[in-house]
């Protein structure tokens, strides 16, 4: 029986020297520089770097708060945050698991619970379920506190890349309503949802480039085919011709239809949408004299302009637009009335398809990008104007 007693007691002096002697290892907090030398400031300065993009520079910070810190919750937030925009992701859910394990006040809960909503909507494609999960903290939050702008604005971007814009619309609208933190940043995407719905995009092609700041070569070709089913409103639209001239069948049968392609589009995901567009032969959207189609150059304002200008010149049959206004004195302070592209932004913004881009001043900005809720808005325009589909 006292063999048994020491025994326990032997174990207990053993456990207690080895806690002791890890916790005498374990690195000891950093001693603060001064008044800002703080967890809540680092963090806070962290937190705006991710918004600016200087994902190192964040974690620089989110380090330094640990240092003084080790169980400060929103530092291991912002850490996983850091560590997730730069594309690490298993080290990112484990700061995030960290800061689940000390958050401690409803403000820290809060701040994790947005982060993790904000890390699921970036690995949404490695995860299916990711949209689901990030519900699940958004509902937490709400029952907690139904007035969290972050939270709001948060759960609308996340809607937002799922393409559920009837949902992310509303969430948008909340933060403005707020009024108590990313209300700039949610009325600029509650407008773009706005244009979107507005443009009614009817593919998940359409959905996706509708969120692109710029469009390219190989968008515009999808849109065209996808949203603008540009080869059936061909069809439909032109006159059909017969040739009723003799033809030698041997010559005949050799003469097949040469299908148009470049040599640059061989393993582009937009392939069969480039090669069917180069079918329809639509100005400024041809193969370039050295066989390339460029599928990711961006466009600009003047060269859409030409092309919708040649798609309704061929779906009318009026081929006086091509010219209506040439010799007219132009209405635009930047776009010179002798300039190529003039009269397709005469004819785009005078049938109101295409618009000036600033009011104010009425500058059409021809080398401006094309955004792809404004590409999407003005095929919607086109199509409502000529009554297609």
């Amino acid at each position: 029986m006292h063999r048994f007693r020491y025994r326990i007691i032997f174990i207990f002096v053993v456990l207690t020297a080895m806690g002791a002697l890890i916790a005498s290892c374990a690195p000891k907090p950093r001693l603060a520089g001064g008044e800002m030398d703080t967890p809540a400031h680092h963090t806070s300065v962290g937190m705006k770097y991710i918004d600016q993009g200087r994902y190192a520079d964040a974690q620089r910070e989110f380090d330094l708060a640990l240092e003084l810190d080790r169980k400060y919750s929103q530092a291991h937030t912002g850490a996983g945050l850091a560590k997730a925009y730069r594309n690490d992701f298993a080290a990112a859910f484990e700061s995030m698991k960290k800061a689940d394990k000390y958050a401690k006040t409803p403000a820290d809960k809060e701040f994790m619970k947005v982060g993790f909503i904000r890390l699921h909507t970036m690995n949404r494609a490695a995860d299916k379920k990711w949209l689901d999960k990030a519900e699940d903290e958004f509902d937490d939050i709400e029952s907690e506190n139904p007035k969290s702008a972050a939270a709001h604005y948060f759960m609308g971007a996340a809607y937002k890349e799922a393409l559920d814009f009837n949902k992310a619309a509303p969430m948008f609208a909340r933060v403005i309503e707020l009024n108590t933190g990313y209300t700039e940043q949610a009325n600029d995407q509650w407008r773009l949802i706005q244009k979107i719905q507005r443009a009614l995009p009817g593919t998940l092609a359409g959905k996706r480039i509708a969120l692109h700041d710029q469009v390219s070569r190989a968008d515009v070709a999808a849109l065209f085919m996808e949203e603008l089913k540009i080869d059936v409103v061909y069809k439909k639209r032109s006159v059909p011709t017969f040739d009723t001239g003799f033809k030698d069948p041997v010559k005949a049968k050799g003469s097949g239809t040469q299908i148009l392609s470049a040599k640059d589009i061989g393993d582009h995901p937009l392939k069969a949408d480039i090669e069917d567009v180069l079918k329809m032969q639509v100005r400024g959207l041809e193969v370039f004299p050295d066989g390339t189609f460029r599928p990711d150059q961006f466009i600009d304002r003047a060269t859409y302009a030409m092309m919708i200008e040649d798609i309704l010149t061929k779906i009318t049959g009026d081929n006086a637009l091509a010219t209506k206004h040439i010799g007219s004195p132009s209405p635009f302070p930047d776009l010179r009335a002798d300039q190529p592209y003039f009269n397709a932004a005469m004819v785009m913004t005078t049938r109101g398809i295409m618009e000036v881009k600033n009011m104010a001043t009425g500058e059409f900005a021809p080398l401006g990008p094309v955004p792809g809720a404004d590409a999407l808005l003005v095929i919607r325009k086109l199509k409502d104007q000529l009554k297609i589909f």
